[in-house]
């Protein structure tokens, strides 16, 4: 991706399924650029208004994040993922939906054979929750910690901008995502289809790393195929 992304000419309605670290922080990053947001936990709204009355987002039920959204944020552990089926309803056909997981076998979601077998996490996600295909699917930050949406957002031009790859089999789709990265404080890496989207996955060399969009080109070619053992059941 190269250069700004494309501006939108209207802010972003953006549905926010998960309010852990990056789900909140993500919220907290799009309210501050004025977007409008609806954020959902698995614990009701009510469990959320501190964060509604810091951001300005609407705190609602997970069945109504993406309600009328432009762009849905799926941020929960893959093992809750099955407990979502339905949750992406009221998604109107073709709406952006971008997941930020990551499976962890060993420390936190057990085994999920799908994945084990090389299906990418963002693919399985989509299987799930999207089983008749309706909707636009992108994976971006998942390797980013959660604290550094916030403290790492640097201008564009300035020598310590970070930048974040975002996978996706959908041009438009992962144009709008682009956008959001962009003017979050970070540069945009077109990371190619969601087939590929293993290369940026836990364990590969650009998970957690801290590089310019030069650098995640290099760390994505580099990826192997393979799944770390640290990251298998």
């Amino acid at each position: 991706m190269q250069g700004p992304p494309r501006r939108r000419e209207h802010d972003v309605r953006i549905g926010i399924i998960g309010a852990g670290n990056i789900g909140a922080n993500l919220t907290r990053a799009f309210t501050g650029l004025g977007h409008e947001v609806r954020v959902a936990n698995s614990r009701g709204p009510e469990t959320l208004e501190y964060l509604a009355a810091q951001t300005g987002a609407r705190a609602v039920e997970a069945a109504d994040a993406p309600r009328g959204a432009d762009l849905v944020v799926v941020t929960v552990p893959e093992r809750n993922v099955p407990d979502l089926a339905g949750v992406l309803d009221a998604a109107a056909d073709g709406t952006v939906v971008v997941d930020t997981g990551n499976y962890y076998p060993r420390e936190r979601d057990g085994r999920i054979d799908a994945i084990e077998g090389g299906t990418p996490e963002t693919a399985w996600v989509a299987q799930q929750l999207d089983p008749a295909g309706r909707l636009r699917w992108v994976k971006a930050f998942n390797g980013i910690e959660a604290e550094h949406l916030l403290s790492a957002a640097r201008p564009s031009g300035d020598p310590q901008r970070r930048a974040l790859p975002v996978a996706g089999d959908d041009a438009a789709a992962k144009a709008v995502v682009a956008d959001l990265v962009f003017t979050m404080g970070f540069d945009p890496v077109d990371a190619g289809p969601l087939a590929d989207s293993w290369r940026q996955q836990p364990g590969t060399p650009v998970y957690g790393a801290v590089l310019d969009a030069d650098g995640v080109a290099r760390a994505l070619g580099e990826a192997p195929r393979e799944r770390p053992a640290q990251f298998t059941a």
